[in-house]
């Protein structure tokens, strides 16, 4: 598994006081990956105490598009499970829209597995990627600024920090993303707290402060689910 990198992985203080669901939104491809890789991938990291999110734990009838979406906006970290058909998917392309969308707004954390395919088919819409768009072309030939936002979409989130999944054991594979999130996980945690001492300190000494409470951190924020 090689690991590659981009950015730093120093989440911004301003995420720090959201109000979180989740530490991790897995988005994937059902038919790829849902009863192998992803399985695993959910189950290792709830029973690392990370508070994983995939659309299963949804029940039948309810609407999926906005809860979905909720659901990626209350997470820290979201991983995009690119795998061979991820691009054939209008919902995982549109799900993924959105992942972007709260990084560059909410400063979530964005990392991509690249499950058996390549950054570089993703990046440029390459090989099952490639075919994928001449089927979404010519479906929405009536909306090919949509189409256009998928490609831009796929195009940054492969030039992101992530992994690169080829052959090997997926058990292994596991541990590493497990070891590798649980110490960014806590550095949300840390960011908090920071941020909560700065305001605790203002609001208690600034003379312009005495008319203000100050906010006390959730029980989720005292106890951190990670073990």
């Amino acid at each position: 598994m090689a690991l590659i990198t981009s950015e730093s992985v120093s989440p911004s203080s301003s995420s720090s006081t959201n109000s979180w669901r989740n530490d991790v939104f897995i988005s994937y491809r059902s038919a790829d990956t849902r009863y192998n890789f992803t399985d695993h991938l959910y189950s290792n990291l709830q029973q690392k105490g990370i508070k994983t999110f995939m659309d299963t734990d949804y029940k039948r009838g309810e609407q999926m598009s906005p809860a979905l979406f909720e659901e990626i906006e209350g997470s820290k970290i979201s991983i995009i499970v690119f795998s061979e058909n991820y691009g054939s998917s209008p919902w995982c392309l549109d799900e993924l829209v959105h992942i972007l969308d709260c990084k560059r707004s909410k400063q979530q954390m964005v990392m991509p597995i690249f499950y058996k395919v390549k950054p570089s088919h993703v990046r440029k819409q390459l090989g099952t990627f490639g075919k994928a768009f001449v089927d979404h072309e010519r479906i929405f030939i009536n909306g090919m600024e949509e189409v256009m936002t998928w490609r831009d979409a796929l195009t940054e989130a492969a030039d992101l920090h992530g992994w690169i999944l080829e052959d090997g054991y997926i058990s292994n594979h596991l541990i590493t993303i497990a070891i590798y999130l649980r110490p960014v996980i806590l550095t949300f945690y840390f960011f908090f707290w920071l941020e909560y001492l700065y305001l605790f300190i203002y609001f208690t000494y600034s003379p312009f402060s005495h008319s203000l409470s100050v906010f006390s951190p959730t029980e989720d924020a005292l106890y951190p689910s990670l073990s």
